[in-house]
């Protein structure tokens, strides 16, 4: 059964991250073009900023500013199929963490490395109540090899960043509780949601062997499809975007049930809420270029800084 939605924009270049703004308007970056975009209710759409590399997650921060996890950037392919991500840039120079005033369009790269290790594929972020970043890591895969991915927290004001989760195979979605005792990650490659108990503040406590990664394996789901980035909705629900068999799929708060809602596009990668009521979704379909919307059963998980002051 066909998923009911509008589209809202077209012809945008490898959009994710969408931010519903209180003005009805959406950020989103578009990887391809390297830019931070605004989309407009009638489907203007205004480029806020040039960032260079790979714009991939965004999210609001304590100071108003949008914070951008830069993968530093794909090369592309661009068929009958869309436009898909390919292997690392040829001018690829290391991912960062950047910062975006939305007034001026000036950017700012606040972390390119922890410690001695260089960033390698930031790819999505959400800031807890304290005003710290959680993000993910991809890592970048080259012609041969791929790089495992890590999770990271760090002070949006520069000032502090740790590796809090290593390794994990392609980390991309995160996600927080409503409590915020609960981090939540998704693996694209293995099509798999984890969850982390946080016991302060940047720190998780870490379930032993044969754990992985410290992590509880909330759901992982069968054939082929992958996951992408995640938002929860209000009565705890893990809702992703999902690869290949495009779509969101809604998984439950005890992982026992996930229901799959399809989307006409391969490359279905994010979901954030939006509307007076957070019961409007808002998705990205990438290969096609579109910012699409759809009624939510239920209201999306209000998020720090954006609709939770």
């Amino acid at each position: 059964m066909a998923t009911k939605f509008r589209e809202i924009a077209r012809g945008l270049r490898f959009p994710e991250g969408p931010i519903a703004m209180p003005d009805g308007s959406v950020l989103l970056v578009e990887i391809e073009r390297q830019t931070l975009t605004r989309v407009r209710p009638d489907g203007k759409c205004e480029v806020i900023a040039k960032t260079g590399g790979g714009p991939n997650g965004a999210a609001i921060g304590p100071d108003g500013k949008c914070y951008i996890a830069n993968n530093g950037g794909f090369a592309w392919i661009e068929d009958e199929n869309g436009l898909r991500a390919g292997p690392i840039a040829p001018d690829y120079s290391g991912g960062r963490i950047d910062r975006v005033d939305l007034s001026s369009g000036k950017v700012e790269v606040v972390y390119s490395q922890c410690g001695a290790y260089q960033l390698r594929g930031p790819n999505d972020l959400v800031f807890d109540r304290h005003g710290g970043i959680w993000f993910t890591d991809l890592g970048k895969r080259r012609t041969r090899d791929l790089d495992y991915g890590g999770v990271y927290y760090a002070k949006s004001d520069g000032s502090m960043i740790r590796e809090v989760i290593y390794p994990m195979l392609t980390p991309n979605g995160i996600g927080l509780s409503a409590d915020e005792k609960t981090l939540y990650v998704a693996e694209t490659v293995p099509g798999r949601v984890w969850q982390f108990d946080i016991s302060a503040a940047g720190e998780i406590k870490k379930q032993p062997y044969p754990s992985p990664n410290g992590g509880r394996l909330l759901a992982g789901v069968p054939g082929y499809q992958t996951f992408d980035s995640l938002a929860l909705d209000s009565a705890g629900n893990v809702c992703i975007a999902t690869l290949w068999n495009g779509g969101i799929n809604v998984i439950s708060a005890d992982g026992k049930t996930v229901e799959h809602m399809p989307l006409p596009d391969h490359y279905c990668t994010n979901i954030c809420f939006g509307g007076a009521d957070l019961k409007t979704a808002y998705i990205t379909l990438s290969t096609s270029g579109r910012l699409v919307a759809m009624d939510w059963p239920r209201p999306g998980l209000p998020l720090n800084f954006l609709n939770r002051r």
